[in-house]
């Protein structure tokens, strides 16, 4: 979020849409459902799938706009449909308002029509507001679920800055490259502007390390973006997303 704040609403789904629901080794979950919180009730309910959401910051919602994903598995291999409930909204008197401005009920399409891609998906580009989702999972044995997850969880405090303020990924993985040691190979590993650095621990990673501004993140990721494309070529495109006034 810019220095500069935002102008406008920005809306919380929060408690009221983060139901789960588990049928056999189907899950309906509201979009202000945890990542966290629904990975702990399939591992209660001994259904595997999911284990590679367990560490991701986030909210279904926002991992069925972005195909959110980490460690070989990603959301479109787990995800059934995601839909707008017209029972749902109508009980909250919610609207769902496209980016026609055209307020709407309904339901989306199944995930097959989602257009799910890396990071990317219809939703995101049309504007569609997600209010919740059917997870397909499979039985398993929690032992082992558990003991994935746990694998999963090791790994990222070991190769992730989780002991800095970061919004995660920040640069999406190029076609033949990874984002990471691209900006190791540039020199780059460690690199200040500000209080904003490349993280010595994952060179994927811009982290606040002192106070840091927006002004000094962004400034920090366009120069690195202006080096990467100096040396090598290859364009970086920023995964997280850019909100407010810079």
């Amino acid at each position: 979020v810019g220095d500069g704040g935002y102008r406008g609403v920005l809306i919380s789904f929060g408690k009221p849409f983060a139901q789960v629901t588990i049928e056999g080794a189907q899950v309906r979950t509201g979009a202000g459902a945890l990542l966290s919180a629904v990975a702990k009730q399939v591992l209660n309910a001994s259904l595997t799938g999911f284990e590679f959401a367990a560490g991701i910051p986030g909210t279904i919602g926002g991992a069925v706009v972005m195909n959110a994903g980490a460690y070989g598995g990603e959301l479109c291999q787990v995800l059934r449909e995601a839909k707008q409930s017209l029972m749902e909204a109508q009980k909250r008197g919610i609207k769902v308002v496209l980016a026609s401005g055209r307020p709407t009920y309904g339901v989306m399409p199944l995930a097959e029509e989602l257009e799910l891609g890396y990071r990317t998906s219809c939703v995101q580009k049309n504007g569609y507001i997600v209010l919740e989702a059917v997870l397909q999972l499979q039985p398993g044995n929690a032992d082992d679920i558990r003991a994935v997850m746990d694998a999963l969880a090791s790994k990222r405090r070991e190769k992730q800055p989780l002991e800095y303020p970061s919004a995660g990924s920040t640069f999406k993985r190029p076609e033949g490259h990874f984002a990471g040691r691209l900006i190791q190979d540039a020199g780059l590993r460690g690199f200040r502007v500000g209080g904003a650095q490349v993280s010595e621990k994952h060179c994927g990673f811009v982290i606040n390390r002192d106070h840091a501004t927006s002004a000094d993140i962004l400034s920090l990721c366009r120069q690195v973006q202006e080096k990467v494309k100096a040396q090598f070529g290859v364009e970086l495109e920023l995964e997280v997303k850019l909100l407010g006034e810079f």
